[in-house]
């Protein structure tokens, strides 16, 4: 019995890291629940537009904060990461050419980098408060 007792634990450790990466699967894609493409890929574009959304606040306070160089400096680094951004989730997508799902694939590729991008500018924001 003792030498079962390892065994059990390994697969509940297995079973909960399964369950948790699942769950952390279903925060990621939280539109696969629609019933159509068309349906999923409009949910995908809402998420695109609410990170949007945040990473514009967020902008306005960290510009508000800065003198006009900074801002400047703050407002060319903006542009050159929006091409990024747009430039990188073309060719993410771009595995999915010619089929349905691309626009729903770069939607969620454009909010989830604008997410991050939203994090990074409300941590400059923080340090300089």
């Amino acid at each position: 019995m003792k030498k079962a007792a390892p065994v059990v634990f390994c697969v509940l450790l297995l079973l909960s890291v399964s369950f948790a990466k699942t769950q952390k699967e279903r925060q990621i894609q939280p539109c696969e629940s629609r019933g159509s493409q068309a349906e999923a890929t409009d949910c995908s574009y809402r998420e695109y537009k609410s990170a949007d959304a945040e990473l514009n606040q967020i902008y306005g306070r960290l510009a508000a904060a800065l003198d006009a160089e900074d801002k400047a400096q703050l407002k060319e680094s903006e542009i050159a990461w929006i091409k990024y951004r747009d430039s990188y989730c073309s060719f993410e997508s771009s595995q999915y050419k010619g089929g349905t799902m691309r626009p729903m694939i770069e939607n969620f590729c454009l909010a989830r980098v604008t997410k991050a991008h939203a994090a990074e500018l409300k941590d400059q924001y923080e340090l300089r408060k």
